[in-house]
Formats: structure tokens, sequence, C-alpha cells
């Protein structure tokens, strides 16, 4: 099954499947909305991500892929695969084609989100990707908002160490190379007086704001400090919250 780099015949495919797209990024779906819409196309004028998007046809069918790496990433992600009502088998060429790109890239692992009823499931293990965890995201609704005060901060540059630390014990060691530490204070800490108890890396963008939670298992402030922290979210402008939790997370 041939397949190649997009390129500009293959425009008009793209706006055809701009409605039967399947994302397998959720914090960029959310905080950007469709993969395949007109705000993602700015992604491409990001100098520190690399992109790359492919074509294969099989039959009367063309899947279009794409993955993407953040700058200073050992990984890459999956961003979507179409069109999502013929993902049948007929899209294994293509998943293989991504990941040899995403090898050139010098990426050690690629990474899809999918949910295991998914047709798609089935074609990623054939092409060789395994299960590392399972995840559930929830939105936050504002009725949650005027629960809980002041219990969240943004974090200094000394606060760094300790959200490593709280990232070392609660991330699993074979987790660790595709949940990358913290290292840039990005989000919200939560502290009591017996140290820090929880970190909230938040992903921003047009569409809403997406929260990585990382709390102590015998944290003593939640589930107060999650309600509070639609309220302490710097700069939200009403965008909708959600929030993710892992399996490994107690």
């Amino acid at each position: 099954m041939p397949v190649h780099s997009l390129d500009l015949l293959d425009l008009p495919s793209l706006a055809r499947y701009r409605r039967d797209v399947l994302p397998l990024d959720s914090a960029r779906t959310l905080t950007r909305g469709n993969p395949l819409g007109a705000a993602a196309l700015f992604s491409y004028l990001n100098p520190r991500r690399h992109i790359y998007t492919a074509v294969s046809t099989d039959g009367a069918v063309s899947f279009v892929g794409q993955i993407a790496q953040q700058y200073g990433e050992t990984f890459a992600r999956l961003s979507f695969l179409a069109p999502s009502a013929a993902l049948n088998g007929g899209e294994i060429a293509l998943l293989d084609h991504l990941a040899a790109q995403a090898g050139e890239w010098g990426a050690l692992h690629l990474l899809a989100e999918v949910d295991e009823q998914c047709m798609v499931f089935k074609s990623l293990r054939k092409s060789g990707f395994s299960m590392y965890a399972w995840q559930r995201v929830w939105r936050l609704t504002d009725a949650l908002a005027n629960e809980g005060r002041g219990m969240w901060q943004m974090p200094s540059s000394t606060d760094m160490l300790s959200v490593q630390s709280l990232y070392c014990q609660i991330v699993p060691a074979l987790i660790q190379p595709v949940e990358p530490m913290p290292r840039q204070p990005a989000g919200l800490i939560c502290r009591t007086d017996t140290g820090l108890q929880a970190y909230a890396a938040l992903t921003s963008g047009p569409a809403g704001i997406f929260i990585q939670p990382f709390v102590l298992p015998d944290a003593v402030c939640v589930p107060e400090s999650l309600a509070a922290l639609l309220r302490e979210i710097p700069n939200r402008n009403g965008r909708p919250v959600y929030i993710c939790v892992r399996s490994y997370q107690a």
C-alpha cells in the first residue's frame, strides 16, 4: 500500500475528513480543538515542534495520519487518524510509516490515546503498540468553583525540586520515559503544613485547559483542593477545564 508525505494534492482530503477524524492526543484535542480544524494548521508555524502528516491509499479510501514531537521530548505522539469511519485494519501501513518517521526524529516511543473498544486499537496492537496505562478524563463543572479557596499557588523555581520529588513518588519508573518530569513551573501546587501535597500540571489552549494532577496517596487536601482548582487557574477566561487521572495513580 503506497504511503507518502502530505502534499498540496491531498489538501481536499483533509477538508473532507474534518468531521470524520479520530483524535489520538487528548490534551491537544481538548485544548486546541479539532486536529483538522483551522486553528490546528497554525501548529505548523511552531519551530519548536516536529509535525509530520502522511497519506496512504487502500483502494478508494485515503487514510491520513499525523505525528508530533515537542522540542526536547524523547517521544512523539500520534495526533490523529482519518477517516475514523473507515479505520478497520487498512491503516496499518500508515501507522508503520509514521512510526518510522518518529524514529528518524530520534523518538524512543510513539504514544497514542485510544478507547479499547475502538477498531483502531487492534491495528495499533498489530503495529507493535502496547498498553502502558488507562486514563479517564473529566470536565470540571463551574459549580465547584466556589468550593475551597486559596489552596493552590504558582510554584517558584525553588519549588520544582519538591515537585519533581513528588513526581518520582507517584509515577512508576517504567512509565517515566513517556510521562515527562515537570521541569518548568507551569502549573499549580497545593501545600500544607506537612509539605507539598499535590501538583497540577496545566496545558492551555484556545479551546480549553487540561490538568494532569500528581497527588500524594495520603494527601489531606483532596477532594477539596481539586474543587478549588477551577477558581485558582490563572487567565482561565471561561474556558472549559478537564482533569485527567491515570491508572497508576492510586
